[in-house]
């Protein structure tokens, strides 16, 4: 039986017994626990239980992705029947993530494009009736923003060069594209982060500044993660597991990768370009 399953006959995975969704799920459950108990000073081990939940989330992705690349590279369950079950997979998520950002839009637009809806007392109270609102200094898109739109788009070109090096079977142009891309992506970060610290608004207070740091910071923690998914398959490719016919991992970290990058586009332009040049109203 063992053999059979190893080897199976058929073009379909049927996955091991995994103790890592209920390890993930209750590590997941110890930050929840930690964080709100951190943010609401309730017990001044707060900080080390949050830590401790991270730490377990963290070893959780660690030692997933390594079965999930021993299933793939070393035993031979990723049929293409399974390959295409992965790329619906990955499809279905990344739309997920879509619907995620047309909310923070719609928030944003919804009080830009009516920020004196008389039946919304509360609003016209914080925005005074116009967006942005008088009381709001915004961001010159034609500065920072503008500096990331560019080092986003140049990422995307690196990392649609090291999947045409792949598929040609050049590593070397695979791992420098890789690495072009992840340094490119570790900068936008450093230099949103510059830009938030130097807001002339904050997070609480104001409708502006909640829309703005939930749908740019969401679209910053997506960089973050894709940074991370980037230097993994860096590192599968120096130790040389990657083919060009045999690389669903890179592939997926290219899709996601070009979506960050769509979505900055959409950000750069509705919330720092239109968001900034809207006219308050005399």
């Amino acid at each position: 039986m063992a053999d059979a399953h190893a080897k199976p006959h058929h073009d379909y995975h049927l996955v091991d017994p995994s103790p890592w969704p209920a390890v993930g799920a209750t590590a997941a459950f110890v930050t929840a626990i930690g964080g709100i108990m951190w943010m609401h000073h309730l017990n001044a081990a707060a900080p080390l239980i949050f830590g401790v939940g991270v730490i377990g989330i963290l070893y959780t992705f660690i030692a997933w992705w390594r079965d999930v690349i021993r299933e793939a590279e070393f035993q031979g369950f990723h049929t293409r029947v399974v390959q295409i079950s992965h790329r619906y997979g990955m499809i279905l998520f990344i739309a997920s993530e879509v619907m995620f950002f047309v909310a923070w839009f719609w928030a944003y637009f919804n009080t830009a494009l009516f920020p004196g809806d008389v039946h919304d007392v509360a609003r016209m109270a914080f925005t005074g009736g116009v967006w942005p609102p008088k009381t709001i200094e915004t961001f010159d898109p034609w500065h920072l923003p503008l500096l990331n739109t560019l080092i986003l788009l140049t990422s995307g070109t690196t990392v649609t060069w090291a999947h045409h090096a792949l598929l040609e079977n050049d590593r070397q142009g695979l791992k420098w594209g890789l690495i072009l891309t992840i340094a490119l992506g570790l900068t936008f970060t450093c230099v949103q982060a510059y830009e938030y610290s130097h807001a002339a608004f904050g997070f609480k207070g104001n409708i502006y500044g909640a829309t703005f740091f939930m749908a740019t910071g969401f679209h910053g923690a997506h960089v973050i993660i894709g940074s991370i998914f980037l230097i993994v398959c860096l590192i599968r490719a120096l130790k040389g597991q990657f083919s060009p016919t045999q690389h669903l991992g890179f592939e997926f970290a290219a899709w996601y990768w070009h979506f960050v990058d769509v979505v900055w586009l959409f950000l750069f332009a509705c919330i720092y370009v239109w968001g900034a040049g809207v006219p308050h109203a005399e």
